[in-house]
């Protein structure tokens, strides 16, 4: 039985709860300053552990801790050093959905100091995330690699306001993508990019898109492909004319810098919905025996019924990708110790996986490829 401390009930977090709780092989305990969160997670879940916990008293949350063998955060980006930091000292592996880039980074340096069977794996979520292992898969079978491009986007199935948007995850992470810095590489040297700029159109299916960087979305897949590849960027998909809305919020209003006033605009002006589909859309090109190749990946993933009970694609999507990364180090299949990027698993491996398995694409053949 592997024991999780999971910080955050929200929801994200419930469906964490539920997916790992309902295979019998998870101690889940999860934690939340919210005594409600708690009671509506309690409610639904009688079985699952809830205690109440604020994640900035170190001292509780390594009490909290204690005899468990992963900490795992579905919490915005501010406390995942501190719970890294607590995962450090008592023992346990560490696991969060972070897009923060900092963040990250500072995640990568406490990981130097692990105990041996002890990992640190940030990142866990869609994107960043199984992105990653989805491109990283597909750059295998190149004996030269030109350009890789991530596209990824959690949109309403029925969108109906001029922002053609509505919440689907955590308005601070999309805050922190539409605002940072994006990574990426150019000509073969890595580079920062603007947020929201970069704009093309593609269709999918029959529906037209735009894609533009975003911050956060390309994990650590650019350090380690730096040296390899010419092109490499990852965008945000949204349904067209998005992008120009969020740039006057963010730009011509200022938002950018009073970013408490763009969560609560946002928050009680932009409904959220269960009723979203997420899009996976990665290309890699490059040189195959001496011709120029592309392999892509793309797959949609609806809202659908999870257990009894109608789920948002995003809350599958983030919840499956790091239960399946969970569900793997508890059977041995992830290296033991250290930092662990993303792309450093099989996506072969990932979608055969009992979480992995709602990302599996439909079209065979490249499944019969990855393998």
């Amino acid at each position: 039985m592997h024991r999780v401390l999971l910080l955050g009930a929200g929801k994200i977090g419930c469906m964490i709860a539920r997916f790992l709780h309902r295979t019998g092989d998870f101690d889940v305990r999860v934690a939340d300053v919210d005594p409600n969160s708690l009671a509506a997670l309690s409610a639904a879940h009688p079985k699952i552990e809830t205690i109440k916990l604020d994640a900035s008293d170190h001292a509780a949350l390594l009490a909290a801790a204690k005899g468990r063998d992963s900490l795992v955060s579905a919490m915005t980006f501010s406390f995942n050093p501190g719970i890294a930091k607590a995962a450090l000292e008592s023992g346990a592996s560490y696991f969060d959905l972070t897009e923060d880039v900092e963040t990250t980074k500072t995640i990568k340096q406490i990981a130097k100091q692990a105990k041996a069977g002890q990992i640190f794996m940030p990142q866990c979520g869609l994107a960043p995330g199984f992105v990653a292992i989805a491109a990283h898969a597909l750059t295998e079978g190149f004996d030269k690699l030109d350009e890789v491009r991530l596209r990824v986007g959690a949109l309403p199935q029925f969108p109906t306001n001029e922002m053609k948007y509505n919440l689907t995850w955590s308005t601070d992470g999309l805050i922190n993508e539409y605002g940072n810095p994006c990574e990426a590489i150019y000509e073969g040297k890595l580079i920062e990019t603007l947020p929201l700029e970069g704009l093309e159109h593609f269709s999918l299916d029959g529906i037209d898109y735009e894609a533009f960087n975003t911050s956060g979305g390309v994990g650590t897949l650019c350090e380690t492909l730096a040296g390899k590849v010419r092109n490499l960027n990852y965008k945000t998909i949204r349904y067209p004319g998005h992008a120009a809305i969020m740039k006057a919020l963010l730009n011509d209003l200022n938002l950018r810098n009073r970013r408490d006033v763009l969560k609560d605009i946002l928050e009680n002006s932009v409904p959220a919905t269960m009723q979203d589909v997420v899009i996976v859309f990665v290309t890699v090109s490059g040189l195959k025996n001496g011709h120029l190749m592309q392999e892509t990946y793309v797959n949609k993933v609806f809202a659908q019924e999870v257990g009894g009970e109608v789920k948002s694609a995003i809350q599958i999507t983030t919840a499956g990708a790091i239960c399946a990364v969970l569900d793997m180090l508890a059977d041995g299949s992830l290296p033991q110790t250290g930092f662990i990027r993303q792309e450093d698993i099989p996506l072969p491996a990932f979608l055969a996986n009992r979480f992995g398995r709602y990302y599996a694409p439909q079209d065979v053949s490249f499944r019969a490829a990855a393998e």
